[in-house]
């Protein structure tokens, strides 16, 4: 049974109250999960998180009122298993899955609109569509799938030899990106399943992202490599300029110009590029989790707010804002 606690109108203080950073860069934190999290997603222009809570379901928070707005269950009584979040580039709808089971949300209500359970291996990462019409997930067995929750049309993708390991779909659904353990990332259409374009890597590929104007794909081996690739010609336009021989993204974002892009990674390091030349403009540290050991956190999502700022949802259970330097 699926259980929605609405609190829109209680504000929990103990959630809400900003702290001075410690051990972090951020100019402001609020606590969104007191025990940390196993995922968490941002609305495109920063509004919403969604927070897959360790010890209260997933949390649902309006960030510019610094409220909790909603917490959803799968099942009362269960532990939380959301191992997988996404939001909808309009705020329309969320979508939460565990690794056998998906369900899609109503942001503004907190009314479920559907749950799903797939039989063939399991969830690894999952996107949705502008008014929660398309959800895109990629499976352990190399399979993704895209599903029209109007009409029940699915159409599976078999172009990957091994596991999925992340997902992006354009904003009206109509084109995905998927990343796996074949060293490949695709861009193909979902109405056909045909290819659009390949990027090749030397290592597996751990992330992808869209920019939701449609103009450049991201994509991340686990070594030496990280590109933009330009949406009109399939060209490599710019790689991510680092040392690190090895290196992995867990959240990356387009700015809405298309001038920047945003990552996130295990190491807690947050990092602005500029997408022109691949160049680190600059990084920031996020904050570990209180007591723990080692002091790390994963940066689950990150997005651009409208104050010229960046804004983070990390494994710490802490919603982190910084002021962004170096961008006009």
């Amino acid at each position: 049974m699926l259980i929605i606690r609405s609190l829109s109108i209680v504000i929990c203080l103990a959630l809400l109250i900003a702290c001075q950073p410690q051990h972090s860069d951020a100019i402001k934190q609020y606590q969104h999960a007191s025990a940390g999290a196993f995922d968490a997603a941002i609305s495109a222009d920063g509004q919403y998180s969604v927070v897959s809570t360790i010890e209260h379901g997933v949390a649902v928070w309006d960030n510019q009122a610094n409220a909790l707005k909603f917490q959803w269950y799968l099942k009362e009584d269960e532990q939380n298993l959301v191992i997988a979040l996404a939001i909808a580039d309009d705020n329309s709808t969320a979508v939460t899955a565990t690794k056998t089971e998906f369900a899609v949300w109503d942001i503004q209500s907190g009314e479920n609109l559907g749950f799903y359970s797939i039989k063939a291996s399991h969830i690894r990462d999952i996107a949705i569509a502008n008014q929660g019409r398309y959800v895109l997930y990629g499976r352990a067995d190399g399979v993704a799938v895209h599903v029209d929750l109007q009409t029940g049309r699915r159409i599976e993708f078999l172009g990957h030899q091994e596991k999925i390991n992340a997902v992006a779909l354009s904003p009206n659904g109509r084109y995905a990106l998927s990343g796996a353990n074949d060293y490949a990332a695709y861009l193909w259409d979902t109405r056909s399943g045909q290819v659009v374009y390949r990027f090749n890597h030397a290592s597996r590929v751990t992330q992808v992202a869209l920019d939701p104007q449609g103009r450049f794909a991201f994509s991340a081996g686990s070594k030496r490599q990280a590109s933009i690739w330009d949406l009109r010609t399939g060209a490599q336009h710019s790689q991510l300029q680092y040392i690190a021989r090895q290196k992995i993204f867990s959240a990356v974002r387009f700015s809405n110009d298309g001038q920047w892009l945003a990552t996130g990674s295990p190491s807690r390091e947050l990092a602005l590029w500029e997408t022109q030349s691949g160049k680190r403009v600059i990084d920031y540290q996020v904050a570990a989790r209180a007591n723990s050991q080692p002091k790390s956190a994963v940066v689950f999502a990150v997005a651009f707010t409208n104050n010229n700022q960046l804004l983070t949802e990390s494994s710490s259970g802490l919603s982190e804002y910084f002021n962004i330097k170096g961008m006009p």
